[in-house]
């Protein structure tokens, strides 16, 4: 099968409206931490629940390409994405912070893996590899605009005296229209000859793992991990860092929300033109910035404001540009597996990440949580300079030779 571009508007837009209501119910677990607060718990309670969902994620990733072979990508999620409405129900109806909510933690991460798994590889075969990055960006602005979307619920709850259970009810109405938007997607895509149907995403295999991880999409992978780990650790403890400074967190999520969305809609076309990595050199390293903001800038709602804004432009560009390396510096035939392998990647920083934060708070407070997570954007954007450096090396002796 050949990929195809354009993809047809009403389609796609419907593919991004039905990712956009699937992501509610991940958004709203940065509820979370207030959430297990009311009922006595603290951030290390919420690090846990978190953090169960990385080991169903794990399951999730590697079972999401026989799921595809078996019963098509979209039916795939439709199925699988009944657990985010389970799981947004399981946390408002579940008493207390224990063993109950760890369990629907597990079941969050099953649904959430394969969505998050299998829809840029809907992308990938829908769209030719020159225009992948920029459909990555708008399928991920989408589900962005849904993560978001989560934590501001929970702020509109408390503005109308409504209990923060009412988020998670909301979100879970929301993921059970997208579970019926999938499924009508999945009979549309198996009429179509040239669009993604059953049996066309490859299982992933000890020996597809091996050819990936050799290949140059491994700094792609590897960075994704390093950028979930700041996504999850600042964004599940938000409500905490801003107690602690007294501030208002719906301003974090309106903010990185706008910029993340914006930038990945309006933006990413422009980018995704440019040098990728030259990109995403310039973008890791504004998203280092805005660690530092956080860290040391950050006096007032405005400062907040700002450096919110700055981490949704930097990590949401990012995200897109190594999303399309992921894709493209695959070898042949093993861009399925690359981008499961991405998306594990991803789930490992953002769910597991979140265990020592919640950790570090109890114990050290939230300044340690921040240098914990400056120094793993230090990284992520020194992985991006090495890159630079090591293909000028390479061109230079390429030219000797010649």
């Amino acid at each position: 099968m050949r990929p195809t571009a354009p993809v047809g508007g009403t389609l796609f837009a419907l593919f991004c409206l039905a990712s956009y209501l699937l992501s509610l119910s991940y958004g709203s677990t940065f509820l979370l931490s207030l959430l297990i607060d009311s009922r006595g718990g603290n951030e290390h309670d919420a690090g846990s629940v978190i953090s169960m969902a990385m080991l169903s994620t794990f399951i999730a990733v590697i079972a999401s390409g026989h799921l595809a072979d078996a019963l098509g990508a979209a039916r795939s999620i439709a199925c699988l994405g009944i657990l985010l409405v389970v799981a947004c129900l399981g946390f408002a109806l579940t008493p207390g912070f224990g063993q109950g909510l760890m369990l629907f933690g597990l079941t969050l991460g099953l649904g959430w893996g394969v969505f998050y798994t299998l829809g840029p590889i809907i992308v990938a075969m829908l769209v030719a590899p020159s225009h992948r990055a920029k459909y990555f960006a708008w399928l991920s602005g989408s589900m962005m605009t849904g993560i978001g979307s989560g934590p501001l619920l929970g702020r509109a709850a408390s503005a109308m005296g409504l209990p923060l259970e009412s988020a998670f009810y909301i979100a879970a109405l929301a993921s059970l229209v997208g579970v019926l938007m999938f499924w009508r997607l999945g009979s549309y895509l198996k009429q179509q000859p040239n669009l993604l149907g059953t049996g066309t995403v490859s299982k992933i295999s000890w020996a597809s793992t091996r050819r990936v991880l050799g290949s140059k999409a491994v700094f792609a992978i590897i960075m994704v991990g390093l950028g979930g780990c700041v996504f999850g650790g600042l964004s599940s403890f938000q409500t905490s860092y801003a107690a602690s400074h007294g501030l208002d967190y719906s301003l974090f999520f309106l903010g990185f929300m706008g910029a993340a969305i914006t930038s990945r809609l309006v933006i990413a076309s422009f980018v995704v033109r440019r040098d990728a990595y030259w990109s995403a050199c310039v973008l890791s390293g504004l998203m280092l910035v805005s660690i530092l903001m956080f860290s040391f800038g950050v006096h007032d709602s405005f400062s907040y404001l700002l450096a919110a804004i700055t981490l949704g432009v930097g990590y949401g560009l990012t995200y897109s540009v190594i999303n399309g390396l992921a894709a493209n510096e695959a070898p042949t035939a093993s861009t399925p597996q690359a981008l499961l392998l991405f998306s594990l990647s991803y789930f490992i920083g953002v769910f597991g990440f979140p265990l020592l934060a919640g950790k570090l708070i109890v114990e050290h407070g939230v300044p340690t949580l921040l240098a914990s997570v400056l120094g793993i954007a230090l990284l992520n954007w020194l992985i991006t300079v090495l890159r630079l450096i090591w293909r000028r090396v390479s061109k230079h002796k390429i030219l000797q030779v010649t």
